[in-house]
């Protein structure tokens, strides 16, 4: 209400202002066109004086020429007062123009002070959000740790379990881990060589995919892969706005997405997605990189479950050229890579293939991480299969012997002492 009437008062003053300077411009033309008339009666009367010089007459019209002279300086006054109204009137103008400048500026830095406190308190909002999401996930992932270092130890007893069967075709799970299993395997203590070579020339999942990771890794143990496959494609998505396609994050997501797929027996679409993930990696990481290697090891996997050895079958040498390469020819790594070429080999009847890759396995196994390894024992008693698979059933027989020896030995002491 104020403000409107102090609008009103305003437009009243500029009426009133208008009305004067209106009514001064009218004297102003008033003023100068008597200030014509007097001149023309003073040039008159001056002519009739020069025309009459006669005494009598002569002091009536100086008289009149004596108040006209008068008047003309009261009209001259007159005009300059208001010459000098109309130029105060211009000045307020102006003053006025710039004010109302002023004003509308004034109106308009409010607008924007009030649209910053609204994005500061939106941003504050979000911020707090964002901590909550942050304990979250530290809560989430401190849960996932255990989860995982739990699950190792129960899924350990089963995998030499399946070994031992006598099914003709063997599974690949157990001796060809996909990505994240080899990733976990290196941070392990009794892989400390292994560890310093994958950090000079490995590859580990980007921190900030790191969370990420480890939630759909605990939602596909669960099961949820309705959480987990839609949370994988948003975080591909975010990725490839902001990095473009491309990319080394944007080829570790398609990889997890593809083991999600896998899981769930989605055996194309992991296929398109690794095939995708292993063009990325070569064009931004190099062909001999170990990235690259990662992503042939889960087409091979895929592959083998597939019972496509024959497709499998050069994936898995190509990566076992690139752990050669990068972290040496006697290295665990190289040694798990040989064990999984050694299987696939066996799937196709390469019955001398497989006994060289294992013999060399078992060679790096012993060497490097000692007769009391358990892969020593793993790798022994896959050659022992081949060996049953030729009918070789001697040299068998005498690997089966070393494994269950040296096993009693370590569980209850040397034979010989039990026999005495």
């Amino acid at each position: 209400f104020r403000v409107r009437h102090n609008r009103l008062v305003y437009i009243s003053d500029m009426e009133c202002f208008k009305e004067i300077l209106c009514s001064t411009q009218q004297v102003i033309a008033g003023l100068e066109a008597l200030r014509g008339e007097n001149r023309s009666l003073l040039e008159s009367l001056q002519g009739v004086m020069e025309n009459h010089p006669a005494p009598q007459s002569g002091s009536v019209e100086q008289e009149k020429s004596s108040i006209i002279c008068q008047s003309l300086e009261r009209i001259e006054l007159g005009l300059s007062e208001a010459q000098v109204m109309m130029a105060l009137s211009a000045h307020l103008g102006s003053l006025e123009a710039e004010k109302q400048k002023l004003r509308a500026q004034v109106r308009r830095l409010c607008q924007e002070n009030q649209w910053l406190r609204d994005e500061l308190a939106s941003a504050q909002q979000r911020l707090q959000e964002r901590e909550q999401d942050m304990v979250t996930l530290e809560e989430q992932n401190r849960h996932l740790q255990f989860m995982l270092s739990i699950r190792k130890y129960d899924q350990e007893e089963p995998q030499l379990d399946d070994k031992n069967t006598s099914s003709n075709k063997e599974s690949l799970d157990d001796l060809f881990p996909a990505e994240d299993e080899e990733q976990s395997q290196m941070s392990q203590p009794h892989h400390s060589s292994a560890a310093a070579a994958a950090q000079q020339g490995g590859y580990e999942i980007p921190a900030r995919l790191r969370t990420l990771h480890n939630l759909v890794i605990q939602y596909a143990s669960q099961g949820r892969y309705e959480v987990a496959v839609p949370l994988c494609k948003q975080a591909l998505e975010d990725l490839e706005k902001s990095s473009g396609h491309i990319h080394p994050d944007v080829a570790t997501m398609l990889n997890i997405l593809a083991l999600v797929y896998r899981d769930q027996n989605k055996y194309k679409e992991a296929a398109n997605l690794l095939n995708d993930a292993l063009t990325i990696r070569e064009k931004t990481l190099g062909m001999d990189h170990p990235a690259v290697a990662a992503t042939l090891n889960n087409l091979a996997v895929l592959y083998g479950k597939r019972g496509k050895y024959k497709e499998a079958e050069p994936l898995c040498k190509r990566a076992l050229e690139i752990r050669e390469k990068v972290l040496g020819t006697d290295h665990p790594d190289v040694a798990k890579q040989l064990n999984n070429l050694a299987l696939l080999c066996q799937n196709q009847g390469k019955y001398q293939e497989v006994e060289l890759y294992y013999e060399r396995a078992l060679h790096i196994y012993q060497s490097k991480l000692g007769p009391d390894d358990a892969n020593v024992a793993k790798t022994k008693n896959n050659l022992a299969s081949c060996y049953l698979k030729q009918g070789k059933y001697r040299q068998a027989e005498s690997l089966y012997k070393e494994i269950l020896t040296r096993a009693h030995e370590k569980e209850f002491g040397s034979v010989e002492g039990m026999k005495q």
